[in-house]
């Protein structure tokens, strides 16, 4: 008879030797997701015998995750902010730093405002628009990306979420699927800035999963932001904000001074790390 702590005691192990940073965390979360429990039942339950139709459902899952396949593509879903967002291969999974960006618009955008016009562009799952639009009440969502998956994903999650009357989810280039003439009040932006030399050195569930598009910034990681940053400064009516890489907010900063935004400002994320810029449009 194999028991729940036993599968979860092997899970560990065969995770702990491919390299994974969490085996544990990872094999409860997977133990959880199989069997429709929360975590903390794994072990009010650990005596409870496996039956061979939950062996047989666990082990695709943890070869994936030992072939380093990311969590929330596995689970098919993760938390962010307050939202649980739908996530599957080809988009990015949101990171908790990336809430820092969400937190800054919060802190910036008016909570009174009705309609309040934000566009976030390259959405990927739309964890970032879709929370500000779950916060704030009176956002109308422009999320845009170039690609199928994201989009496709970001749809479902407006559905899930029961935002569907005030997002519209456009595929495009940056701001060019928005028509000219409608009104932009916020771009929010996490573009992708990791410098193109750095990718194949990442941990194996980005370099080798993750989708390129989503990550490569280019020779410095700032090509995005050299053409969003202009593009914004020319649309926007209140402001931009962006999610940056390492050591990237001060240039970053700049491209938002030379583009006419003032009051500009930095977030740190929890780790102290300089993780959004952001610009007030000059009156």
């Amino acid at each position: 008879m194999i028991t729940l702590i036993d599968v979860l005691t092997r899970t560990e192990t065969f995770l702990r030797e491919r390299g994974v940073d969490s085996p544990r965390l990872d094999a409860e979360l997977l133990l959880a997701h199989v069997l429709k429990i929360k975590r903390l039942e794994v072990y009010l339950q650990h005596d409870r015998p496996m039956s061979e139709d939950e062996l047989e459902a666990i082990r695709p899952l943890v070869a994936r995750r030992g072939r380093r396949e990311p969590m929330g593509w596995i689970l098919g879903s993760v938390g962010f902010h307050a939202l649980d967002l739908e996530v599957r291969p080809g988009v990015l999974v949101p990171r908790p730093d990336t809430e820092t960006l969400v937190e800054a618009a919060l802190e910036w955008m008016s909570p009174t405002q009705d309609p309040l016009y934000v566009a976030d562009i390259g959405c990927g799952s739309g964890a970032v628009g879709l929370s500000i639009a779950h916060a704030l009440p009176g956002v109308r969502l422009y999320a845009t990306d170039l690609a199928d998956e994201p989009i496709a994903t970001t749809r479902a999650n407006v559905e899930a979420c029961g935002l569907k009357e005030r997002v519209a989810v456009l595929k495009g280039d940056l701001l060019s699927p928005i028509p000219p003439l409608r009104a932009i009040d916020w771009v929010v932006s996490n573009p992708p800035y990791i410098p193109t030399g750095d990718l194949d050195g990442l941990m194996p569930e980005v370099s080798r999963h993750e989708p390129r598009l989503a990550l490569d910034g280019g020779v410095d990681g700032l090509d995005v932001y050299r053409r969003i940053v202009p593009l914004a400064g020319n649309r926007v009516q209140q402001g931009l904000l962006l999610e940056v890489g390492h050591l990237q907010a001060g240039r970053v900063a700049e491209l938002l001074g030379r583009a006419g935004f003032v009051d500009i400002r930095t977030w740190d994320d929890l780790g102290g790390i300089k993780r959004v810029v952001g610009g007030r449009r000059a009156r």
